[in-house]
């Protein structure tokens, strides 16, 4: 039996590589794999092998990748949105509480007391130093109500707090699974004036880079607290150092340190903890290998970050051709002139696109010769071509 190769740059769950099945084999040689499975090596200055077909994240987050340069060598890149949301979406209720009630403080404090017999009396006298106030009764801004966000709206729910959420782009599941009671808003500022808690979920992108910056701090409720759970860059450091040193936001809670936000007051920032449990690194593994493993033996696409989701189901056929191509006008046309010259008949077919770039499926009733996908790879705007044969062998035009 052929296999096709999987190398792994990071470790990944064990439960993750039970997904794949018999014709798959682990290989240490990176430059003989056709699926790469990472969770936060860096690969931006690497060299991308002939044979690789596609990078599987365990996570979300990809910028430790060089979509672009994959793109133009088709190359799909996958993530796993959702596969810890839940680990992201219970630290920010817990960096809520911490937020709201001394806690970290006052179990230091009481480590560095003395034990003896006069501790209790201590306690008792101390610890209003330590108090805060309840969640409960509190308003909540969720920005951003996708996998993590309405999560995290409908734990606000859960505490009897007021929630508020903005998303103009909501996805119908996230938008089914949302408690009735939360105010949906579609200006931020609205959203930043009326609430205590204001937590960020949405992704980094040149739109969202620097999402909260003075003109919405000063916006915000007078004391409120920000949590940023989502990505650094989300916020204008600056204009965070100033509100806090002005009072206008009495906490800030993040997960991402740096030597700027590690010197600032009246902030607490975590390890980078969101995703950091044995449940999310197993969900995350096991969701990028049935992703890379559907896309090698179907070419079907989900969840990918640099091209369309396309799918055909699986492949029934003795044949299935896969084409990524840049997204300019004639080129199915052309392709499908091609089967016909070929004496190809194509049994069923889709294609999609987004932006720049679009990819197609075929399916035909007959072995599809090695040099017609060459042909097709040869082709103007064409990415790559794959060939995938019902049989188990591998790709034609590797």
């Amino acid at each position: 039996m052929k296999h096709r190769r999987v190398a792994l740059l990071n470790n990944i769950s064990p439960l993750g590589l039970k997904e794949f099945g018999a014709n798959y084999a682990l290989t240490q040689n990176h430059g003989d794999a056709d699926l790469w499975l990472v969770r936060s090596a860096d690969l931006l200055e690497t060299d991308m092998p002939t044979r690789l077909k596609a990078i599987a994240r365990a996570g979300a987050g990809v910028n430790n990748i060089p979509l672009e340069r994959c793109t133009r060598q088709g190359i799909v890149v996958f993530n796993t949105p959702g596969a810890n949301a839940n680990a992201v979406a219970e630290l920010v209720v817990a960096g809520m509480l911490l937020s709201a009630r001394d806690i970290i403080g006052g179990a230091n404090w009481l480590r560095e007391q003395e034990v003896d017999t006069s501790l209790p009396q201590r306690v008792e006298k101390h610890k209003s130093v330590f108090s805060g106030s309840e969640i409960r009764g509190k308003s909540l801004g969720v920005i951003g109500l996708g996998a993590v966000g309405h999560l995290v709206a409908n734990a606000g729910v859960a505490m009897g707090m007021e929630v508020w959420g903005y998303d103009p782009a909501i996805a119908i599941e996230h938008a089914l699974k949302l408690a009735l009671s939360v105010h949906h808003v579609v200006r931020i500022a609205e959203l930043l004036q009326a609430c205590d808690y204001i937590t960020l979920h949405v992704p980094l992108l040149d739109s969202t880079r620097g999402l909260m910056g003075r003109l919405q701090m000063d916006r915000m409720r007078p004391g409120a607290v920000l949590l940023n759970f989502s990505r650094d860059q989300l916020v204008d450091e600056e204009a965070l150092e100033e509100a806090l040193a002005a009072g206008r936001i009495s906490k800030y809670v993040t997960d991402f340190a740096n030597q700027r936000v590690m010197s600032l007051p009246n902030t607490l920032a975590l390890p980078h903890l969101g995703a950091a449990t044995e449940e999310a690194e197993e969900n995350s593994a096991m969701m990028a290998a049935r992703q890379g493993q559907d896309y090698l033996n179907n070419g079907n696409i989900s969840n990918s970050v640099n091209f369309p989701a396309i799918t055909l189901g699986k492949a029934a056929y003795p044949t299935r051709v896969l084409v990524l191509h840049r997204n300019v006008p004639g080129i199915l046309s052309k392709v499908t002139t091609l089967f016909a010259k070929e004496g190809i008949n194509i049994e069923q077919m889709v294609s999609s696109s987004r932006g720049d770039v679009a990819c197609a499926l075929f399916d035909a009733s007959i072995t599809v010769p090695r040099a017609f996908a060459m042909q097709l790879a040869s082709q103007p705007d064409i990415l790559r071509v794959r060939v995938i044969y019902g049989d188990g062998e591998p790709d034609a035009a590797e």
